[in-house]
C-alpha cells in the first residue's frame, strides 16, 4: 500500500479520502517537532507537535546534504550518507519505532496500523537504512522483552528473519540479497 500524504482538504494523494488528518507538506520539519534536550550524552529526543494517522507523510527531507558515515549520519545507499541538518537528527533508534524514514524517497512516514499523536517521541528502527552502524549501542528504547534487540550495530548483523518484521529501506533489502547470494552486503 503506498504511503498517504494528507491535504488539508481531506484528499490523498493515493486516492483514499481521509477525513481526519493533518497535512504536513509545506512546514518546515524543525515547525513539527519538539527537541528535548538533556545534559547527558546521546539522551536528546524528539516529540511531536502534530497528530498524525498510520501511513501518513511526516516530513519530507529537504535539508540533508552528501556526508561521511558517522553515529549522526543516515544511509541512503550501500556507500552514500547524508546528515539531515534538522531537528530529524533528534529523532533516536527505536525497535518498536513511531516513524519510516525512506531514504528512496527522501520522506519520513508515520508507521503503518499506528497513529501518530502530539507528544509521542519520534523514532525509527536504525537499521532499516544502516548497514554497518559507524557508533554501535546497546539499545535502551524500552520496547520491551521479545521487542528490544539489545545491541545495535546494523542490519548486516541482525538475523534476516528478525529484520523482515521490519520495514526496510531498498538499499538495506539489496544487501541482505547479496549477502544471501554470496555477491556482497560488505559495506
Amino acid at each position: 500500500m503506498p504511503p498517504t500524504e494528507i491535504l488539508t482538504n481531506g484528499e490523498a494523494t493515493n486516492g483514499v479520502n481521509i477525513t481526519n488528518g493533518t497535512s504536513t507538506p509545506n512546514l518546515d520539519v524543525n515547525t513539527i517537532i519538539e527537541v528535548r534536550r538533556s545534559p547527558k550524552a546521546f539522551a536528546s529526543f524528539a516529540q511531536s507537535l502534530i497528530d498524525l494517522p498510520g501511513g501518513a507523510l511526516f516530513a519530507h527531507i529537504t535539508t540533508a546534504t552528501p556526508a561521511n558515515k558517522a553515529y549522526s549520519s543516515v544511509q541512503t545507499g550501500p556507500n552514500t550518507h547524508i546528515e539531515l541538518n534538522s531537528n530529524l537528527v533528534y529523532c533516536n533508534h527505536s525497535c518498536d519505532p513511531s516513524l519510516i524514514f525512506d531514504m528512496a524517497t527522501m520522506e519520513v512516514r508515520v508507521v503503518e496500523g499506528r497513529d501518530l499523536r502530539v507528544g509521542d517521541v519520534l523514532t525509527f528502527f536504525y537499521p532499516s537504512s544502516e548497514w554497518r552502524m559507524a557508533q554501535p549501542f546497546e539499545c535502551g528504547c524500552g520496547a520491551g522483552s521479545g521487542k528490544c534487540l539489545g545491541r545495535i550495530s546494523g542490519a548486516k548483523d541482525i538475523d534476516e528473519r528478525v529484520l523482515r518484521g521490519y520495514w526496510l529501506n531498498r538499499h538495506i533489502e539489496r544487501m541482505l540479497e547479496e549477502r544471501a547470494s554470496g555477491k556482497g552486503g560488505q559495506v
